[in-house]
């Protein structure tokens, strides 16, 4: 897992970390400050970067694939919470600040590049840059509520109507989401996901 500044492709992976939705907000002397702490890490389909319960937690920005959020209990049930694709990204702050093991697994749907660091050295970094503290914590008040609305609509919504809201959300997913992923998400089977296409449903 090479540093940044080591990659062999350092000049692209700093590009597409500029497009990042918090890294984006970083001026030069930040950058400059962040990009040696980052590695550069490459995750095969169906890797976990972080197991449920686990204490030793890291900060991900997300480069290319597509990562996934999954609670799971005693049974080995499981429950896909969320979705992050290129510019986003995964985090364990919540557990970090609670100190309280991660709550979720996060595992790659796709293959997946990714830059991390660990917690401690992220919370350090935004500890001194307020307002990347700020922005960071908003993005991540916005992905909780994304979570959220996500829990409560597989409650609320029938079949056609899970599917067509995340259509509308997450347009630039749909078609590159395995079916049975999407399934998952949504509480449906892929069988039943594909009957309401053929259908017109969705």
């Amino acid at each position: 897992m090479p540093l940044l500044a080591q990659h062999p492709e350092a000049k692209i992976i700093c590009l597409q970390l500029r497009q990042n939705v918090i890294l984006k907000r970083l001026n030069a002397a930040q950058w400059d400050e962040l990009g040696p702490l980052l590695e550069i890490c490459d995750y095969p389909k169906g890797e976990a970067l972080e197991h449920q319960g686990d204490h030793s937690m890291e900060q991900y920005f997300i480069i290319e694939g597509i990562l996934k959020r999954v609670v799971s209990n005693a049974q080995g049930k499981e429950m896909i919470l969320r979705f992050a694709a290129e510019s986003d990204i995964d985090t364990s702050y919540a557990a970090w600040r609670l100190k309280t093991p991660i709550p979720y697994s996060i595992l790659a749907v796709t293959k997946v590049r990714a830059a991390k660091l660990s917690m401690q050295q992220w919370v350090h970094f935004m500890e001194r840059h307020a307002s990347i503290k700020s922005e960071f914590e908003f993005e991540i008040m916005k992905l909780m509520s994304e979570v959220m609305a996500h829990t409560i609509t597989l409650h609320l919504l029938d079949a056609p109507g899970r599917v067509q809201r995340f259509m509308r959300k997450h347009s630039e997913l749909a078609e590159r989401l395995p079916k049975k992923e999407l399934a998952s998400y949504l509480n449906l089977s892929p069988e039943t996901l594909s009957r309401l296409k053929r259908r017109g449903k969705i």
